[in-house]
């Protein structure tokens, strides 16, 4: 019956973000698949967290896009999520899901609100920072640099991100009261869970920052000259500038969601 629950929901939720734009067609079935699973494998813990997400950055991604335009124009992902975002993003936490499904242990639940708390936080400063009226600053040297630019932070996107990352973390002591002691799930504090996740999601977002500085491909446009994501850019294709050839933006979000799980373990650890 959670199977059927959890097919159910995520169709209704994935068909309403198609029709809103939020998600392309391959986006939607794997939107579908994993919150079948997130529900299936999982309880409401998992799955509501995994709809925080989705939903948060959806509003943020539509909220004032007529100033975050053309700023999408250099990144290879819009608004509108494809399945290979939609996986880069929740894939990490459904193997958590599962993996607790089929060997019960807290360290799974930590694994799993580190990953959602830094894709959460990346987005929310991706969404806020592109709104922000002064230009972002290099990750690597603080110097500016211009709008779009992988690696570039700013005060209010990384203010975003740490809201949003410690947002997860309360959503996780709420969620797991929701769902009763019974679930086999730590049972920690409000603090210590808002801790969790917002300094792991937080140390998340600015690993995503560091490679998208570093190691993520970046092309040229000829035509402006712009550091883009994009293959195409002004009407040409573009010209490979630096990063490695496998480091796409979704490799990105991939590892630094990664290395955000495996520091709230180790966070949960300590405490």
């Amino acid at each position: 019956m959670d199977w059927i629950v959890g097919a159910l929901c995520a169709l209704l939720v994935s068909a309403a973000a198609y029709t809103k734009r939020s998600l392309s067609f391959s986006g939607m079935l794997a939107a579908i698949v994993m919150g079948t699973v997130y529900y299936g494998a999982g309880n409401l813990f998992w799955f509501g967290i995994l709809l925080l997400f989705f939903v948060s950055s959806s509003v943020f991604s539509h909220f004032r896009g007529d100033r975050k335009e053309e700023l999408e124009k250099s990144y290879a992902k819009s608004g509108k999520r494809d399945a290979g975002q939609v996986l880069a993003n929740g894939g990490l936490g459904m193997l958590a899901c599962l993996g607790n499904w089929l060997w019960p242990h807290a360290d799974w639940s930590y694994f799993f609100v580190g990953t959602m708390a830094a894709v959460t936080a990346d987005t929310w400063a991706t969404e806020w920072g592109g709104l922000s009226k002064k230009p972002p600053r290099s990750v690597l040297n603080g110097k500016k640099i211009p709008p779009g630019t992988s690696g570039g932070v700013t005060f209010l996107g990384s203010s975003a991100a740490l809201i949003g990352a410690a947002i997860i973390g309360g959503a996780a002591w709420l969620l797991l009261h929701w769902t009763g002691p019974n679930t086999g799930l730590p049972n920690l504090p409000l603090w210590k869970w808002i801790l969790v996740g917002g300094l792991s999601g937080f140390a998340g977002a600015f690993a995503d920052s560091f490679l998208g500085a570093t190691l993520q491909r970046m092309n040229r446009c000829p035509v402006c000259g712009k550091s883009v994501e994009v293959t195409a850019h002004c009407g040409r294709p573009t010209e490979r500038l630096r990063g490695l050839e496998w480091m796409s933006n979704d490799m990105v979000n991939l590892l630094s969601s990664l290395a955000a799980g495996g520091l709230a373990i180790g966070i949960a650890m300590i405490m």
